[in-house]
């Protein structure tokens, strides 16, 4: 079965309200999701899923320390994450926030480690290469979230068949 890993950091509650969100999305689409804090998970729950989305606040243009850890582990798996679909979200506290930084940090992680990433369905929501919101997650930014997740486990089904 088709399965999506959502990894989250959080400090507020914010990053962690939308990773819940890009799950609802996944399971919308009637696929496995599996919602982890980023210092709960293990190197196999990378290696077990078809599909990863990252989420974390934006902390000086760039992901958390906890996040930029997971990936640093997640080198010892470099090779078993080539060719999994993976996508980003973010929250930030001020509109200068650096919130397309840390976005693009994380989908250049994940481009180091072969994986194909996924951006802007060109909605509203998105910031060209995933999620963000500023503050805490409005109506609007959740169902951006919800978007997604469903279109990350959509894909993800349809690269299992």
């Amino acid at each position: 079965m088709t399965k999506v890993l959502v990894v989250y950091d959080s400090l507020t509650g914010n990053t962690e309200q939308m990773a819940k969100a890009v799950g609802e999305g996944v399971k919308n689409a009637g696929i496995e999701v599996e919602i982890k804090k980023v210092t709960r998970v293990e190197l196999a729950d990378l290696e077990a899923a078809d599909a990863i989305i990252l989420g974390s606040p934006t902390h000086f243009g760039a992901m958390s320390e906890n996040m930029k850890r997971l990936i640093t582990k997640s080198h010892a798996i470099r090779k078993k994450l080539v060719d999994k679909l993976g996508a980003a979200f973010t929250s930030s506290t001020s509109v200068a926030g650096g919130n397309e930084t840390t976005l693009l940090s994380m989908l250049q992680a994940m481009l180091i480690h072969g994986m194909l990433v996924l951006s802007d369905p060109i909605e509203p929501g998105y910031e060209h290469y995933g999620v963000a919101s500023i503050g805490k997650p409005q109506h609007e930014d959740l169902e951006a979230c919800r978007r997604l997740g469903e279109r990350v486990a959509k894909l993800a089904a349809k690269r299992r068949e």
